[in-house]
């Protein structure tokens, strides 16, 4: 397994340049989406493939206008 696999408020409040408290606010909502669909959550951590693709929509594919 990857080391950077999950990411913390840390990593979240530098890759968005917040405050950490606003960093675990992000945190806590995003684990809250994934418990909503039936994930076990780690608190205080989110996984980075769940970061890439509701921050940079890395899994969808660009369409052209």
């Amino acid at each position: 397994m990857r080391s950077d696999y999950m990411m913390t408020a840390n990593d979240v409040a530098q890759a968005l340049g917040i405050s950490k408290s606003h960093a675990y606010k992000i945190v806590r909502e995003l684990n809250d989406e994934l418990e909503a669909k039936g994930f076990i959550v780690v608190a205080g951590k989110i996984p980075r493939a769940f970061w890439d693709k509701k921050f940079y929509n890395v899994n969808s594919e660009l369409k052209m206008a």
